[in-house]
């Protein structure tokens, strides 16, 4: 029991013909499905920006989508409107055995992104999910889903930094690889001690 996964952020508006979708992002569902039955505990975490989230880039007019701009808590890169709260795209996909434990809902505060499932990006905000895998006598744990470079990572290096044992299935990931960003969030996983496997399916 001491072992959990974590599928993050198989949402619609992430898969094909979504709002913000990534490359082949739907072909890690059956993967994930595959793997759950390894797995006593399941985690599953959502996206779930209210309309005129500050991560949007319509929510600042002289910008483009996949700009950046300072926030108060750093750089933020502006995305197009997705995963809005009770819309269709923020939805699990169809295909994804929603069979988890615990639904874990992030990016709801308008004035914060939240690519971890652990922080907030000001990375000092919590989502309250270290204490419930601590209260569970969760220690390893492993990440898959929506995408590698942002929401898969940022989670990963948390946890790592947090100390819990970390691994990422790599075969049940996609990226969105913007200006590099995959290969430099493998290099960042790799230098924490996160542990990158290709075992899915």
């Amino acid at each position: 029991m001491s072992q959990a996964l974590i599928v993050i952020d198989v949402q619609n508006d992430f898969c094909p013909g979504g709002a913000l979708a990534v490359p082949d992002g739907d072909a890690v569902v059956a993967p994930i499905n595959a793997l759950m039955a390894d797995f006593d505990t399941v985690i599953l975490t959502q996206d779930w920006h209210p309309a005129g989230h500050s991560s949007f880039a319509s929510s600042h007019p002289e910008k483009a989508p996949f700009e950046e701009v300072e926030m108060a808590y750093g750089r933020q890169v502006l995305w197009p409107d997705h995963c809005v709260q009770g819309s269709e795209g923020a939805q699990f996909h169809p295909d994804l055995v929603t069979r988890g434990d615990l639904i874990l809902r992030k990016g709801f505060r308008r004035a914060i992104d939240s690519y971890s499932c652990f922080f907030e990006n000001d990375h000092k905000t919590g989502t309250g999910l270290e204490g419930y895998l601590h209260t569970r006598g969760i220690r390893d744990l492993t990440l898959v889903g929506l995408a590698t470079d942002y929401c898969v990572a940022y989670s990963a290096l948390d946890a790592a930094r947090l100390g819990f044992s970390v691994a990422v299935d790599l075969a049940a990931c996609r990226a969105i690889d913007l200006d590099g960003s995959l290969n430099k969030a493998l290099s960042e996983m790799q230098a924490a001690g996160v542990a990158l496997k290709n075992h899915a399916g």
